[in-house]
């Protein structure tokens, strides 16, 4: 099976034959169908005459040095199960790449709903949009609270200034995966390098990729039943979360698969303005105030933009999860662009 025809689909006997045998009460045959949503580690939904499941694996071909690592997203699945942050069932884990391809691993199919608008225009309440928005501060708060050590987490990331940490390795992993000049990329690496924070001894579980299209709600409640999407979870600060998830409100419905609110009259709609979302955050989390706030913002940005720099890489050469992910590249120069603005007030 070649790269591409591996990213859409699966040996199903194989699969099946591999199951039977490492699965508990896992009887075929199988079926499996890949998700349409979601640029990185390729996820199929298996049905079985008797249980659904859902399969996460690496994409095949070369990677990255670090990326994909389904086996974290395992382990950090695994810790949180009986935490208060809402997360699927795990129930194996392959790291042998030669059953399938790549490593994966196998979790509970979650009945739910994902939006990929950000505006909630499949939602004709207000108060429900407005409970919605309040979960997902609440999962945030409870994901940041998470006790590290009792849940088996103290070695899941390196100690140390954790936006100097990103910073160096979005930075290299953006230059690796350059497919042609940005300059606007170039100035904002340059703006971010001379604006490091001091570390302030904040540490917390952090998702890494925390936006609405990454939380399955309640069939019918305004209630968030699973976090997904793990892959870039690990040991940070707790404000880069916050303000990934707010910079993604940030940008306008023509930027990437989940559109922002950029430009959209959110008290219309009974979303929460940024302000507000961050100061229930704060109360939350008893934080007085947050400084230093643009850099946060404008790092979110960079991040997000190596990110998919990374993933149209992946599309050139083959192996993106999703076979639109080479248009993903178009909007790292944009992205570059929002966030120097942010930067305006802070000149090199």
């Amino acid at each position: 099976m070649s790269v591409s025809n591996a990213v859409e689909q699966l040996d199903a006997k194989v699969l099946e034959a591999y199951l039977s045998q490492h699965l508990d009460g896992f009887k075929g045959p199988v079926k499996a169908s890949k998700f349409s949503g979601g640029q990185s580690n390729p996820t199929f939904k298996l049905d079985t005459p008797t249980q659904s499941y859902v399969l996460r694996r690496q994409p095949p071909g070369k990677l990255l040095k670090s990326a994909h690592a389904v086996d974290r997203e395992f382990k950090v699945i695994a810790a949180l199960q009986d935490s208060a942050v809402p997360v699927a069932k795990v129930y194996h884990l392959c790291e042998d790449s030669t059953v399938i391809g790549s490593m994966f691993y196998i979790m509970e199919y979650v009945e739910g709903r994902v939006f990929w608008d950000s505006a909630l225009p499949e939602v004709s309440d207000n108060s429900v949009r407005s409970l919605m928005y309040q979960q997902m501060v609440d999962v945030l708060v409870a994901l940041h609270s998470v006790d590290i050590e009792k849940v088996g987490l103290s070695d899941y990331g390196r100690s140390g200034n954790y936006f100097e940490r990103q910073f160096s390795r979005w930075s290299q992993q953006y230059i690796l995966s350059e497919t042609h000049a940005i300059p606007e990329m170039n100035a904002l690496i340059k703006w971010l390098e001379q604006h490091l924070p001091a570390d302030d001894g904040r540490v917390s579980l952090v998702h890494g990729d925390y936006r609405m299209d990454n939380l399955m709600f309640h069939p019918s409640e305004a209630k968030i039943v699973a976090v997904l999407d793990w892959e870039l979870s690990t040991l940070g600060h707790p404000f880069a979360d916050l303000a990934y998830q707010c910079m993604q409100l940030r940008l306008p419905e023509n930027v990437g698969k989940a559109t922002g609110l950029g430009g959209i009259d959110r008290q219309s709609l009974g979303i929460p303005s940024e302000q507000e979302y961050v100061a229930t955050y704060c109360r939350a989390m008893g934080i007085e105030k947050i400084v230093n706030w643009n850099f946060y913002l404008a790092f979110s940005f960079f991040r997000l933009a190596a990110i998919a720099q990374g993933v149209a890489k992946r599309a050139q050469e083959g192996n993106a999860s999703n076979k639109e992910a080479i248009k993903i590249g178009a909007i790292v120069q944009p992205l570059a662009q929002y966030a120097l603005k942010l930067t305006a007030n802070n000149p090199i």
